[in-house]
């Protein structure tokens, strides 16, 4: 092992036995343990407070705990709550702790927790919050833990506090030159009082060492790389069985009848068992269907493919995406629906403009489609039930698996592997109660459920089809008058209330009712969608399709009127200024406090000029190149892209550039920013690329990565440039990383295009649609 990389443990450590109030007896070494809440320092017998709002549709919540211990022979052990699928948080997370602590990263090691509410909180690992939550957290309770060890050392040398320091990894007393190991005063710190949070004293930006420095390695990387990584794919146990699901075709179909009989003369073919579809709505219960058990994976593919099943496909069996985009394209040019932001006159306003513009944007169902499909692996001993799965909600698999199994939440341990990537479909345990289903009816052997490639893709959890469609009128001088927005999507809220047809506000803040544009009268309207398919948040969700309507728009507007792309952006988004998210009837701002995230149209504006400075927007390019540019706010960071195409004379498009700026506030880890925006933008060329599921007769028509393509190496652009926008100071509130890179990229794109071009794509995906430079 590198020896610059920090250990790391299994999920089976001795924290899962930690109790509040005895929180020193959990571990086998002696050592100072601490605990962090939110937003302060916890120890034995304290509660954590109420912080805030959970970022995804689960209410309040208490947040989490995150255990911190420092042993005996020197080792710092740091708990990970949320779950690691590429980010980067099994790094990012532990690295502020161990930067205000004062510890080697070398003698770090990295604890994934298990899923558990009580003792961890909410460790739902989605909505690009885990950094802007607990980087002051994870501050404070490194800064406890120095202090402690900082008094329990100038106890021993018998001198005042004010004279020792932490060096790396010891604290020491400059004047006599002594020095003390943390392991050496971990037992004596631990018989301390746990400093007050007012008398918590945070190192500054110029003494971090890894804080905003890019330079701590992945913790994951080494053994991602050379194969060594345990995903919930690797997991293996004694006398292990796998299983595959056969799943009905359309969303709410039931078994009529199956014949098992070929399928159980497949050599390792064990067992074929029903699993129950639940009614709606589909909430993350599994479809049903059935199952077979096997002693290896291939012999429950073969025996699948044996099984004879007869279906009743039930309501949906209607669904033909041509028609439903029909539908909502008829929604959308109708005036009505429910008004969810109204301000000024619009329709006045529209009437009396000099000029109008008026256009319609398409985007299809998507699929999250991660490297590593859904996997679970379950056993019950002694009616306890214990999963290993690459799951983003370990809570949500627990208390899943307990109502399917009628058990008592804490007879659920779930532990979390590495994800193959998540985006959003591993909130959803769906598959963690199928593995535990049947590990019941194989009396609590376990039981591995493998996903393939085509079950993913036809049973996840859609990014919705959406249909926008966006009039406005401008003065004599170009200016916007009038800004009128229908939106028409199936709304998320389906897969908990099957009777909604409407946006929740948690979709509706995503762009379109607080897009911070200078404009007097603004209307958005938001016509009825019925969903026919389970629908599930997607990394950055409705911001995708509403940055691409919206920013497409104003480009073409600003082609209409003979303007600059970038210079009429600016124009429309108007001066600095803070506007409260709530007086544009956003009632959510991704969970974050109105006073405190506001969205700042000048921040907005200097990732747009940041960014057209980078990419040197408006240089002198051949025939056949252009540069498109987008911008937008979402998970209260700022993002802009620079996207530079080439088009051929055969209609080939290449890619030779891409430049993208954020604004996230302070860059805690920078390593990690510029990773997860080379990625959102690979996703996001991909998506408008090439990505699209289709419904015929209410089944997915797509079967693998030959008809739901990802973009190859030679799709991707020959250069991506991040530029990271840097803050004032460390005060400045956080923003998201994970998902504002990918909004600005299909716009960007479509609008290089018809630079290039000429032509301008108003649907997608792009491929096919493209015509010769």
């Amino acid at each position: 092992m590198n020896a610059k990389t920090p250990k790391q443990m299994t999920p089976e450590v001795a924290i899962s036995n930690i109790s509040r109030r005895r929180l020193l007896q959990g571990f086998a070494l002696s050592g100072l343990v601490l605990a962090v809440g939110v937003p302060g320092v916890l120890l034995a017998g304290d509660e954590p407070e109420k912080f805030g709002r959970d970022a995804m549709p689960h209410g309040w919540t208490d947040d989490p705990l995150v255990f911190v211990a420092i042993m005996a022979d020197g080792t710092v052990k740091i708990v990970c709550h949320r779950a690691e699928m590429g980010q980067g948080v099994r790094t990012s997370l532990p690295m502020v702790v161990a930067d205000e602590l004062g510890a080697d990263w070398a003698q770090v090691e990295i604890v994934q927790a298990p899923g558990d509410e009580p003792k961890y909180g909410n460790q739902n690992t989605d909505g690009s919050r885990s950094m802007r939550h607990f980087f002051m957290p994870m501050r404070n309770v490194g800064a406890a833990a120095r202090m402690m060890l900082e008094a329990a050392a100038a106890a021993h040398w018998g001198v005042a506090v004010a004279e020792v320091k932490t060096g790396v990894h010891e604290v020491l007393h400059p004047q006599s030159g002594r020095s003390l190991g943390f392991g050496e005063l971990a037992e004596a710190a631990s018989k301390l009082e746990v400093p007050e949070r007012d008398q918590l004293q945070l190192k500054t930006a110029e003494q971090f060492r890894y804080i905003g420095k890019g330079k701590t390695h992945l913790v994951d990387g080494l053994d991602m790389v050379s194969g060594k990584a345990i995903y919930g794919i690797d997991v293996t146990l004694p006398d292990m069985l796998h299983a595959v699901v056969a799943r009905p075709p359309v969303l709410g179909g039931k078994v009529v009848d199956y014949d098992a009989t070929e399928a159980l003369k497949i050599p390792g073919v064990l067992k074929v068992v029903t699993i129950p579809g639940s009614p709606p709505p589909a909430y993350f219960n599994p479809l049903g269907g059935v199952a077979v058990i096997a002693t290896n994976t291939w012999a429950a593919l073969q025996g699948r493919k044996a099984l004879k099943i007869t279906w009743d496909h039930g309501e949906h069996a209607s669904y033909n995406s041509p028609q439903f985009r029909a539908e909502m394209e008829q929604a959308a040019r109708v005036k009505g629906g429910a008004v969810v932001r109204d301000e000024g006159d619009v329709y006045r306003a529209l009437e009396n403009a000099a000029q109008t513009f008026s256009a319609e944007y398409y985007l299809p169902h998507l699929s999250q489609a991660p490297m590593e499909p859904p996997v679970a692996t379950a056993r019950i001993v002694d009616g306890h039930c214990e999963l290993w799965a690459p799951v983003q909600d370990p809570q949500a698999g627990r208390d899943l698996v307990a109502r399917w199994l009628e058990l008592d939440a804490d007879k659920v341990t779930v532990n979390v592997t590495l994800l193959g990537g998540g985006f959003g479909r591993k909130s959803k345990p769906d598959y963690m109660v199928e593995a535990a289903w049947l590990s019941r009816s194989m009396d609590g052997q376990a039981v591995k459920v493998t996903w393939t490639r085509e079950d993913d893709l036809h049973h996840s959890y859609f990014h919705t089809v959406s249909v926008e469609r966006i009039e406005a009128g401008v003065d004599g001088d170009g200016k916007p008058v009038a800004w009128l927005h229908r939106t028409v999507a199936p709304t998320i809220l389906s897969t908990f209330d099957d009777s909604a047809l409407v946006k929740m506000p948690i979709e509706l803040g995503m762009g379109v009712v607080n897009v911070p544009f200078a404009i007097d009268n603004v209307r958005i309207e938001n016509p009825e969608a019925k969903a026919l398919t389970r629908i599930g948040w997607f990394r950055s969700v409705s911001n995708v399709p509403h940055a691409f309507a919206i920013q497409s728009f104003v480009s073409e507007m600003a082609a209409k009127l003979d303007r600059d792309a970038k210079d009429y952006l600016l124009e429309v988004i108007g001066p600095p200024r803070q506007l409260n998210p709530a007086k544009l009837l956003d009632s959510w701002n991704y969970g974050e406090s109105p006073e405190e995230y506001p969205i700042d149209t000048g921040r907005l504006r200097r990732v747009v000029e940041t960014v057209a400075d980078k990419a040197s927007w408006g240089k002198s390019l051949p025939a056949g190149r252009g540069q498109g540019i987008a911008a937008h706010y979402s998970f209260v960071s700022y993002t802009a892209a620079v996207v530079e195409v080439e088009v051929d004379e055969d209609g080939e498009l290449s890619i030779p550039r891409v430049d993208i700026a954020i604004d996230c506030g302070p860059a805690i880890n920078p390593e990690r920013i510029k990773s997860q925006l080379e990625g959102a933008v690979i996703m996001g060329i991909s998506l408008a690329m090439l990505g699209e599921i289709t419904f015929k007769d209410g089944a997915v028509e797509q079967n693998n990565f030959d008809g739901y393509q990802l973009s190859r190496m030679a799709d991707a652009p020959a250069e991506i440039h991040v530029h990271i926008v840097p803050a004032d100071d460390y005060d400045v509130p956080l923003g998201g990383v994970g998902e504002p890179g990918l909004p600005p990229i299909a716009p960007a794109l479509c609008n290089a295009i018809f630079a290039a071009t000429g032509q301008r794509i108003r649907a997608l995906p792009i491929a096919d649609q493209l015509e010769p430079a």
